[in-house]
């Protein structure tokens, strides 16, 4: 049984990964991993972090490096959708969810807060009313994205 439902952010996985310059807090989140993994946590990886994650590693200045991330996010990610990996991937949205994003945006853009977490934090809304029983929040070094925690109760 699932302790609670963790959904991951571009923060920490650039931290997961240990993508140059983005890595600051990466001993402090592996030990977080490592404690939610043994507490039997169900970790959630959003597609918006994959991109996210992906663009800051297509602006890495050496190509060496630039090549060897880009292949560890596609190997971590690969094995998530294969299921071989501590994650899983958010459900892929379809035009309904990503036109109800749109309709939502404005508003969200007034709080600066982009598409790409407010497709994170419609991950949490849905997988909230999936996981009724469980804890569900958003794991991010992010400040406004913290506050997105809800435990039943």
């Amino acid at each position: 049984m699932q302790s609670e439902v963790v959904i991951i952010d571009t923060s920490v996985l650039l931290n997961v990964l240990n993508v140059p310059d983005r890595n600051q807090d990466r001993d402090e989140i592996l030990e977080q991993f490592k404690a939610l993994g043994d507490a039997n946590t169900y970790f959630l990886l959003p597609l918006a972090a994959v991109f996210e994650t992906g663009n800051h590693i297509a602006k890495l200045l050496d190509g060496r490096k630039r090549r060897q991330y880009a292949q560890k996010l596609r190997d971590r990610v690969t094995e998530a959708i294969a299921g071989d990996a501590p994650w899983k991937p958010v459900q892929f949205p379809d035009s309904g969810e990503v036109s109800a994003w749109l309709r939502e945006f404005p508003q969200y853009a007034m709080q600066k807060i982009d598409m790409s977490d407010l497709s994170i934090i419609n991950a949490w809304e849905a997988a909230r009313a999936r996981y009724r029983n469980l804890r569900v929040r958003i794991w991010s070094l992010d400040q406004h994205l913290q506050g997105y925690d809800h435990t039943p109760g």
